[in-house]
């Protein structure tokens, strides 16, 4: 049975205002639809995506019904604070988008995207910093970003790599 598109916006617009208020229980069991359009709401590349799913992050349980994987390695092998610039919480989502959309058989046609949403919450994090370290920080997020969208994983990145950023400070 195919969802028609304005129930996806709908469930969409729903699921982003369950995330913000922190409320997600639905009163029905939830859909393998209902699943992957919470799950697409939270891996956009977009400032609001990110913080609905920092919201659900915070409140898990409320989200239980959906059965996320919530497990992450942050960066992997790589520094989750390469050279003090924390890149823990971009690499937490980038985590959940891979391991929900693998145990949903999506991740192909999703990676990319997923991909381009954690190189966003990177350069997001990098403008936090004073435009002095910026270029340094900015130069890691790519580094992390091409390693994930060449190799699927945060292959360990180089000291040479950490190197380079590190002389643009």
């Amino acid at each position: 049975m195919s969802t028609s598109p304005v129930r996806r916006i709908l469930l969409a617009l729903a699921v982003t205002t369950a995330a913000l208020l922190g409320t997600a229980a639905p009163a029905h069991a939830v859909t393998p639809a209902e699943k992957l359009a919470a799950l697409s709401n939270f891996t956009q590349t977009s400032v609001t995506s990110y913080n609905s799913w920092n919201a659900a992050r915070q409140n898990q349980g409320a989200w239980s019904a959906y059965g996320f994987d919530w497990s992450t390695d942050y960066c992997s092998s790589s520094p989750d604070n390469p050279l003090g610039f924390d890149f823990t919480l971009a690499c937490y989502r980038h985590d959940f988008g891979y391991r929900n959309y693998k145990a949903v058989g999506a991740f192909s046609a999703n990676k990319s995207r997923l991909d381009s949403a954690f190189y966003e919450d990177l350069k997001r994090k990098c403008a936090t910093y004073s435009a002095a370290v910026r270029p340094a920080c900015t130069s890691l997020a790519w580094t992390y970003y091409q390693a994930v969208s060449i190799f699927g994983s945060l292959e360990p990145v180089e000291p040479a790599d950490l190197q380079a950023a590190a002389d643009l400070l």
